[in-house]
């Protein structure tokens, strides 16, 4: 199963494609979809939706995982994630696209076994899981990655949590 991972985000949007084969992980690729402070709301929801619609058809992943919106003390920013949410949901269905959706604490109950794990401690297991030889830069990738290997075990599992 090839599952694309994404921390959704208005400045970055960390995204990690992983192949999940009989127990096994195999990095197919991250990498950040940014953003410029400064360009109008809509241009900056265009280059997200644009930017995830041409990784969705180079990489051609069967599902996606995405985390939920967690409360943000600053308001215009959790509306803007949010915005930037929406558009990356409307991308992936668009697709054709399975979406499943975890929190914060099941991306960290699935990857490290203790849902209030550290954002250190998250890192260090998804740079573990997936034999790569630093943590991926910056932490949103790193966070799509670990919503992948989230949606990996949860499905092996038959849906750990009810997706």
């Amino acid at each position: 199963m090839r599952i694309l991972g994404i921390d959704p985000g208005f400045a970055i949007v960390g995204c990690g494609i992983v192949d999940y084969v009989g127990n096994k992980f195999s990095v197919v690729n991250y990498r950040a979809i940014t953003t410029k402070a400064g360009e109008k709301l809509e241009d900056r929801l265009k280059s997200i939706y644009d930017d995830l619609c041409e990784l969705i058809d180079t990489y051609k992943p069967e599902c996606v995982a995405v985390e939920e919106l967690f409360f943000n003390t600053n308001a215009k920013t959790a509306i803007q994630v949010g915005q930037a949410r929406g558009v990356i949901l409307l991308a992936a269905v668009n697709k054709g696209l399975s979406v499943a959706e975890y929190t914060p604490l099941q991306v960290k109950q699935a990857v490290v076994g203790y849902g209030r794990a550290e954002k250190i401690q998250v890192q260090q297991m998804v740079k573990s899981i997936l034999n790569l030889k630093a943590i991926p830069k910056p932490d949103d990738v790193a966070d799509g990655l670990a919503l992948a290997v989230c949606h990996a075990h949860s499905y092996r599992i038959g849906g750990l949590f009810n997706v």
